[in-house]
């Protein structure tokens, strides 16, 4: 069955043809390391693991990239000028009295137990983009070499009057396109196009206290040995090269970087290799919270640690996302979040009930599930075919073989049947019942009882006390 995916480069589905049989090579956008990322970027990550965990399904061997960014992403990306503010690590070590390098240690430690926590696989190669300046430097040479960059005192620009059909990502004109292309500081009178966007930004100007920094071949009146720090659009296009080759199957991540990061890796990268730099790109949407954007800089965003701090699973959060397309919005709130625990748990009592006997994979209701999935990952759908398997009359032994074997894709860890714990308000609603019973109280027991099974949940009253577990 040929797996089809959306192609923004194309703006239509595609059948997959890799550029070797068999064997895929991916790069997903990672995070941006100065403070703990909130449950939207968790999302994020969680399209890209599913899309290998799906590629790895199917047959192929998946030779994947997720990067850290730790140093040269500005505040000013935030307002849609990617070239302007200062340097995220940087502000969030002066912020916290740390050092660069201990910012990111902090943070990429927390967003890896996250990822472990939401059964995220680990990808091949997690590079860092301060591991890869040497690299980011070379190519930025190969640019100045070929005639698409060129030097001011503030920094090193790309050209982008001198990229091939520069705007075909995003499909705008460039001057709709401007707004957000990097404008660099409004002081460079050097700079030649309002679109050039900052290759290497020198220790000069607003950039004249850099933490991080590092010495280069290219030439400034205002400082020595050319020293500075690479923009952040080169660091992928190099990491991507590096670790995947000159030319890539599939490119991911959030679709707020088509007109500007992606677009500018790909006008970098295609000048420097003289190559199509990637055949696919994908890019998930954004998840919502009460309906507005999730971000830190507009104050409005979740963590892990917080959904957990509420009582709720962390592989519950995995099956909320589970039911939103990675090309679909998906909104966020308490009440959504308990559905999905609900859900989640009936999940896990019904897979329960199959006893522990496997038998065999069944075909037919695994060609469906591969149907749903080889639709441009598909996962709501796969998930509604895991759940129809469950009312079905296969025998408990093929079922919970079937199940196992779709939750190579889905990643709920149903082969470990992880406890699900109670929320601790519910918990407490049933103690307030069982002392209304103890009062005789009845009317005000059977309210609360009534409250506990709206929520999903049953009780039942036993020699040891009240039992909580999902309806």
């Amino acid at each position: 069955m040929a797996l089809k995916l959306y192609n923004t480069l194309v703006r239509r589905k595609e059948i997959f043809k890799p550029l070797k049989k068999g064997k895929v090579s991916l790069y997903y956008c990672g995070p941006t390391v100065y403070w703990t990322q909130h449950i939207g970027n968790l999302r994020g990550l969680f399209c890209a693991d599913t899309v290998v965990r799906t590629l790895r399904y199917l047959g192929y061997e998946v030779k994947s990239v997720r990067n850290y960014t730790d140093v040269g992403h500005l505040t000013g990306d935030n307002l849609g000028d990617a070239d302007a503010g200062e340097d995220k690590i940087e502000q969030a070590a002066r912020k916290e009295n740390l050092s660069p390098q201990e910012i990111a240690n902090k943070y990429i430690a927390i967003y890896e137990q996250d990822a472990k926590d939401l059964n995220m696989l680990e990808p091949t190669a997690k590079p860092r983009a301060t591991e890869c300046v040497r690299e980011m430097i070379d190519m930025i040479q190969t640019l100045s070499d070929k005639g698409y960059a060129y030097p001011t005192d503030l920094a090193v620009y790309f050209d982008v009057s001198k990229a091939k059909n520069y705007t075909r990502l995003s499909g705008q004109k460039i001057e709709e396109q401007i707004k957000g292309g990097g404008k660099g500081k409004i002081d460079d009178q050097q700079k030649k196009h309002p679109a050039d966007f900052a290759l290497w930004f020198f220790k000069a100007g607003q950039h004249q206290n850099a933490l991080q920094y590092w010495p280069s071949p290219f030439q400034s009146s205002l400082v020595k040995n050319g020293e500075g720090f690479p923009g952040w659009h080169i660091e992928c296009s190099v990491m991507s090269k590096k670790f995947l080759g000159e030319t890539i199957d599939i490119h991911m991540g959030g679709r707020e970087h088509i007109p500007v990061h992606h677009t500018n890796e790909i006008a970098q990268s295609e000048a420097a290799n003289g190559v199509k730099f990637v055949n696919y790109w994908l890019h998930n949407e954004h998840l919502l919270a009460n309906n507005k954007k999730m971000s830190k800089s507009a104050g409005a965003g979740y963590t892990l640690a917080e959904v957990k701090a509420k009582g709720f699973s962390h592989l519950a959060l995995r099956y909320l996302f589970l039911q939103a397309h990675y090309r679909s919005k998906q909104n966020f709130t308490w009440e959504i979040m308990t559905a999905a625990q609900n859900g989640f748990a009936r999940l896990i009592s019904q897979v329960k009930e199959l006893g522990d006997e496997a038998g065999q994979i069944d075909q037919k209701w695994q060609n469906d599930f591969i149907a749903k999935i080889s639709d441009d990952f598909n996962l709501p759908q796969a998930l509604a075919v895991a759940q129809n398997l469950l009312k079905s009359d296969l025998n408990n032994q093929d079922k919970l073989a079937t199940l196992l074997n779709f939750d190579e894709v889905l990643g709920l860890g149903l082969d470990k049947l992880e406890k699900i714990e109670i929320p601790q308000w519910l918990k407490d609603l049933a103690e307030k019942r069982e002392k209304a019973r103890r009062k005789e109280n009845w009317s005000e027991a059977d309210e609360i009882r009534k409250e506990i099974e709206r929520q999903g949940y049953q009780i039942e009253d036993t020699a040891q006390g009240p039992k909580l577990s999902p309806r």
